[in-house]
């Protein structure tokens, strides 16, 4: 599925099963608690904590969708094409970065 596709069945679904979207405030704030589970599991799977009963059982890949989910709602309801943002960034990335880390001893 395309980044657009993914937008269009977000709203969809929102629309039709989760009612209405919650407001861009209570969004962002849903956001940060996705990153923060995310950072949890990563943390404990790729770092030094340990697990702890309650992070048993946790998927990488359902937390990273959780994330994306959440963005998604936010670019819905601030009108952003995420497909196009991504398509800008890239090209501020290949004008900005063309060189920049080629020269970084710490790479």
């Amino acid at each position: 599925m395309s980044i657009r596709e993914a937008q269009a069945q977000v709203d969809t679904w929102i629309k039709t099963v989760g009612v209405r979207y919650f407001n861009e405030l209570t969004n962002l704030g849903i956001l940060m608690e996705e990153v923060g589970e995310l950072s949890r599991l990563m943390v404990r799977q790729y770092g030094e904590q340990s697990f702890k009963e309650s992070d048993k059982g946790r998927d990488l890949a359902d937390e990273m969708a959780d994330v994306l989910w959440v963005l998604i709602c936010l670019a819905n309801q601030t009108g952003v094409d995420l497909t196009r943002a991504l398509e800008k960034n890239f090209e501020k990335k290949h004008i900005r970065d063309a060189e920049r880390h080629r020269g970084n001893d710490k790479l």
